[in-house]
């Protein structure tokens, strides 16, 4: 997509009200006007493909030119899909049921689809897994999840309801890893891996990080007001503080006091192994980004996505001083030119 087309659609598709928040909170932070601030998004729009909320999040008013090139923006993480991901294998993983079937023994979890499974089947699961989760199959950012437990409610009745609900995938519980659920206990907080492959090249990981949920919810997703922070495989540690999607830093979590930088993490390096093979058995994807939760026996796949939100790439407090972005760790990886 070029730079003006991405403008372009980006204005006929806008959000005014969200456009219009994010002119607000860049002009308070910044101490400039409304207006210049307006003016710099729509020229780094046009010159970085990059939308008003990669503007606000990465915080664009304080880079330089030299260092906004250099992020992963929305337009550059549209093309990144484009270039690897063909839309005609998108199918393989917008529908949870076919991920699952596709993952057969990396996922590690009994599941269940209502579309076909029958209430007596829906009760024979609740026996064996009193604790369960119930999702649709094509939901995003944690959207109708819900944790259950059997005997609160006539399994005949709770059929009915999710079917009605549109969350027809039923899944056993997954019960977390102590060192993740250290940090926040409410969710299952899962590690975003995420990787590139170009033609003729082994998949390589690009980005990784843990996202833990916060303020009572029971998903970890950073648009259900969760956090992220960045995790060292090679070290299985946390080696960042965290950020959330509306700027607020977190040296430790507010409802546990765990300090996060520093915590850590178990079997990140087999978490590591996962995803490599995860994405060897996918050929037909060169861009995914994995969601790996890590139990006492060790990682499974939870789900993965053939387009990931670059939303969670570039937080200030997660690059190096020289704040330099992920978009030449990405091109080499993809085998780009620079």
């Amino acid at each position: 997509m070029s730079r003006i087309s991405f403008l372009l659609r980006r204005l006929a598709n806008m959000d005014t009200s969200g456009l219009k928040q994010a002119v607000a909170t860049v002009a308070e932070r910044s101490g400039r006007g409304k207006l210049a601030v307006f003016a710099d998004m729509c020229g780094c729009a046009v010159k970085y493909r990059a939308g008003y909320t990669d503007y606000r999040l990465f915080e664009f008013d304080s880079l330089t030119p030299a260092q906004r090139a250099t992020y992963v923006t929305r337009g550059k993480n549209n093309e990144y899909v484009k270039r690897l991901n063909p839309k005609e294998h998108w199918g393989m993983l917008e529908d949870k049921t076919s991920f699952l079937r596709r993952f057969d023994g990396l996922h590690g979890r009994d599941w269940l689809d209502l579309r076909e499974a029958t209430a007596e089947d829906f009760a024979a699961f609740l026996t064996r897994h009193p604790r369960y989760v119930v999702k649709p199959v094509d939901g995003t950012c944690g959207r109708g999840i819900e944790l259950l437990e059997a005997g609160t409610e006539d399994p005949a009745s709770r059929y009915e309801t999710c079917r009605q609900n549109g969350q027809v995938l039923v899944e056993e519980y997954v019960v977390q890893h102590e060192t993740f659920a250290k940090p926040y206990p409410l969710s299952v907080n899962t590690l975003r891996l995420v990787t590139m492959r170009g033609e003729g090249r082994e998949p390589e990981i690009v980005f990784s990080c843990i996202r833990i949920g916060n303020n009572g919810r029971r998903v970890d997703n950073l648009n259900s007001g969760g956090m992220a922070c960045i995790v060292d495989l090679e070290k299985g540690i946390i080696s960042t503080d965290g950020a959330d999607k509306d700027g607020l830093l977190y040296t430790e979590h507010p409802t546990t006091g765990v300090t996060l930088k520093g915590t850590p993490l178990a079997y990140t390096k087999e978490s590591e192994a996962l995803v490599k093979e995860a994405a060897r058995r996918l050929p037909e994807l060169g861009y995914v980004g994995w969601d790996v939760a890590v139990t006492e026996h060790g990682p499974i796949l939870i789900e993965a996505n053939h387009f990931p939100g670059n939303d969670i790439y570039q937080f200030r407090v997660h690059l190096p001083e020289s704040r330099v972005g992920l978009g030449p760790r990405f091109d080499a990886a993809a085998g780009f030119q620079a």
